[in-house]
């Protein structure tokens, strides 16, 4: 019996379960028939939207070389590689023992393995250029030899890229020096060697979150130290400019200058040398505000412009010659002419990665020409991303290369369009007519541009041009159609002394442009400023457009980009400028009384480099007369010369800022006692223990850590530069200092 009653038990027990495990084996049935149901779903979406794979490929490709940036350790990096390669693997053997589903399982096979190719490529690009910083700024008598000499006449600096040793170390080092302004610098070129006194600084990361990360920027060209000369430098041997592509750019820009002085010869260097050095702030500050600054630089519109006026004159010129009409194919001579052009334009002007970017594309268009093929397609353009990420892949992260790219793909997505091809398409009209439809398609081109350039330029620049549209309509014309030739007739007209009145006619065509981007910048609106975003808001812009812009003939699913990009757009309606910024060293502080009014600055001045960052990371401009006074004029700042005591008002609570001005000694007793009544203290000096705020301690030795933050007072957040940042190469902490003594804090 008590066998039986023992093996009674499970079974009253699992007849108990079965309900529960019944319901359990229906669920998951449901949910694999769900799965494979939408999986059912995405294959066939996949096998009738006929898109060019490429395009999505190289986006693949980007965002791992995005991933590495945003991740911040070894650890993550290896993860990511792993699970890319994981599902890659798992889905090539799935699709080897299961049929279903090809098209969705190489997808998936393929844009992992990209996503590991591209964090892979900037991972072994880190290790391979980058350069780590010097440790600590130090003043040192250096011997150096000159690799690169910049002119910079609107600043009245010359600057040298110079090979030296490190102090303190054996360690050969490229190093970025600003010469004085009262040397003689005329024999100092490319190759001389110098013996100078320099104060030599680690590259500087970011002033505050969201500001030019310049640390990043000279790790990947191999910069480890950047500043000035202290005193004259001696001349141990002279460079030897003859024949150097430098020396002859250089030649160029100063004959420019000379032939056409001021504002408008300044705009001519940068077109036909690439030298911006020239350009006045206010000028370079109108353009921008226009929208018309991607004129200054040498991208796809100079060289396709050279690259076509030598395509024009090579086909035209030798089609009077019969013998080599009757024996080459002039379009094939011609592509090859203008290939050759547009790398000489490109080695000349720097051959920077726009310049290269726009360099490779215009040969793709050309061989397309050359074999009647379509010349601009989103392909052609994937190979040129492709092209310029597998060498440079830090460039993705560079304003230069988003906006570049983004214009283009505008431009061919729009074209590519059906609307737009039956509205260009041949039609029996008058060319009045024909005229005004491609003058309007100009403007919808312009229009579009300027939309899908806009978050990428609040997001790096935290400003962005409104009219940029309406103005280039006139600039580009003016550009290519006038200014450009003008100034390549009068450089060969200077050949046989006769340029003068090309340069005067070059001259005006640009005093015209000039005018153009100074009266746009002072319209009303004219500009759009918010603070400073973060990755997730720009993240959401550039996923919603590319969604919209890379598929092709797959009807309305092109357009579920749009509520990424309307989520986008209202989160920088909404976006809030932080309440408290500071700079990566203490010294600069900038505080918001109130939302919607100036911020408020303890030291810098309008003009200067970090007031002018701080301001625009707040989303703010010069600010008004109250920014201006500073800190101290502020109502609710009671300032001495060593310290202020700042209250800020948020959602009914009342916050105390302690923020040191001086560097006199102070008895620590009173110092402990100020912090202990305040919920934020703010140094650019180290705080001894005893220094205990209510929420905050934000002195040298915090910010060494952390860098520039901004703060949040009504979330109770800060974001720091150090956030993301930590892993890489060209992040370095700052080393703890012992204590000294700060100054006597208000009462």
């Amino acid at each position: 019996m008590r066998d039986m009653a023992i093996q009674a038990e499970p079974t009253a027990m699992n007849s108990s379960d079965a309900p529960k495990i019944a319901a359990l084996q229906h669920f998951l049935l449901r949910s694999s028939e769900s799965l494979i149901r939408a999986l059912t779903v995405v294959e066939r979406f996949l096998g009738k939207a006929g898109f060019d794979r490429a395009p999505w490929l190289v986006i693949a490709f980007a965002a791992g070389i995005g991933a590495w940036f945003a991740l911040a350790s070894n650890g993550h990096w290896w993860g990511l590689l792993a699970v890319c390669l994981g599902i890659a693997a798992m889905a090539a053997f799935l699709m080897r023992v299961d049929g279903r589903f090809p098209l969705l399982r190489a997808a998936v096979s393929a844009v992992a393995v990209m996503i590991a190719a591209g964090c892979g490529t900037v991972w072994m690009k880190s290790s391979l250029a980058g350069a780590a910083p010097i440790t600590r700024p130090v003043v040192a008598v250096l011997e150096a030899t000159v690799l690169e000499r910049q002119d910079l006449p609107a600043e009245q600096k010359v600057r040298l890229i110079v090979l030296t040793k490190e102090p303190g170390s054996a360690r050969s080092i490229r190093a970025r020096i600003n010469l004085p302004d009262n040397f003689d610098s005329r024999n100092v070129s490319e190759g001389a060697v110098l013996r100078l006194r320099a104060r030599l600084l680690p590259p500087a990361p970011p002033l505050v979150p969201g500001a030019y990360n310049f640390a990043r920027t000279a790790w990947f060209a191999g910069i480890a130290a950047t500043g000035s000369a202290l005193g004259k430098p001696e001349v141990l041997r002279p460079g030897k400019p003859a024949g150097q592509i430098a020396f002859l750019r250089r030649s160029l820009s100063e004959h420019i200058r000379t032939s056409l002085p001021g504002s408008a010869g300044a705009i001519a260097m940068a077109f036909a040398s690439g030298d911006r050095g020239s350009i006045a702030e206010i000028d370079d500050s109108a353009m921008r505000d226009a929208g018309l600054t991607h004129l200054l630089s040498v991208s796809g519109l100079h060289v396709s412009a050279v690259i076509a006026a030598v395509y024009f004159l090579a086909t035209r010129l030798l089609g009077l010659w019969p013998w080599l009409v009757l024996r080459v194919r002039l379009p094939l001579l011609g592509s090859g002419l203008g290939a050759l052009a547009g790398i000489a334009y490109t080695i000349f002007t720097g051959a920077e990665v726009p310049t290269i970017r726009s360099c490779i594309g215009a040969v793709l268009v050309l061989i397309a020409i050359a074999l009647g093929r379509e010349p601009l397609s989103m392909r052609m353009l994937a190979v040129v991303g492709f092209i310029v990420l597998l060498f440079w892949p830090e460039a993705l992260v560079s304003p230069g290369f988003q906006m570049s790219f983004a214009s283009v793909m505008a431009i061919v997505a729009l074209h590519q369009s059906g609307p737009a091809r039956a509205y260009l398409a041949p039609q029996d009209e008058s060319m009045l007519s024909r005229g005004g439809r491609r003058l309007l398609m100009l403007l919808i081109t312009g229009i579009a541009i300027e939309l899908s350039l806009m978050p990428i330029g609040l997001f790096h620049f935290h400003r962005a041009g409104v009219y940029g549209a309406l103005a280039n309509v006139i600039a580009i014309p003016l550009t290519t159609l006038l200014s450009m030739p003008l100034i390549a007739l009068a450089l060969l007209a200077d050949f046989v002394g006769m340029g003068a009145p090309f340069w005067w006619l070059a001259g005006k065509s640009l005093d015209l442009l000039l005018g153009l981007a100074h009266w746009t910048a002072s319209q009303p609106g004219a500009k759009a400023m918010v603070p400073a975003m973060s990755a997730w808001q720009i993240l959401l812009f550039v996923a919603g457009w590319l969604w919209l812009v890379l598929w092709q003939d797959t009807g309305r699913v092109r357009l579920l980009g749009l509520p990424l990009i309307a989520i986008s757009a209202f989160s920088l309606v909404t976006l809030r400028a932080p309440d408290v910024l500071v700079s990566r060293d203490g010294r600069y502080v900038g505080v918001i009384p109130q939302e919607g009014t100036p911020m408020l600055m303890l030291r810098g001045e309008a003009g200067s480099y970090a007031y002018d960052t701080l301001m625009e990371s707040a989303g703010q401009g010069d600010g008004d007369s109250l920014g201006k006074q500073g800190l101290a004029s502020y109502p609710g700042a009671h300032c001495n010369h060593d310290f202020c005591l700042v209250t800020l008002s948020r959602e009914g609570r009342d916050w105390e800022l302690l923020i040191s001005r001086g560097r006199d000694p102070v008895p620590m007793r009173a110092l402990a006692a100020a912090c202990d009544r305040a919920d934020i203290v703010i140094s650019e000096r180290f705080l001894p223990q005893s220094c205990q705020p209510r929420w905050l301690k934000l002195d040298r030795a915090a910010l060494g850590q952390s860098g520039g933050v901004a703060i949040n007072l009504t979330a109770k957040q800060m974001r720091s530069v150090a956030d993301g940042q930590v892993g890489h190469g060209w992040w370095r902490p700052e080393e703890r200092r012992p204590f000294r003594a700060v100054t006597t804090p208000p009462r």
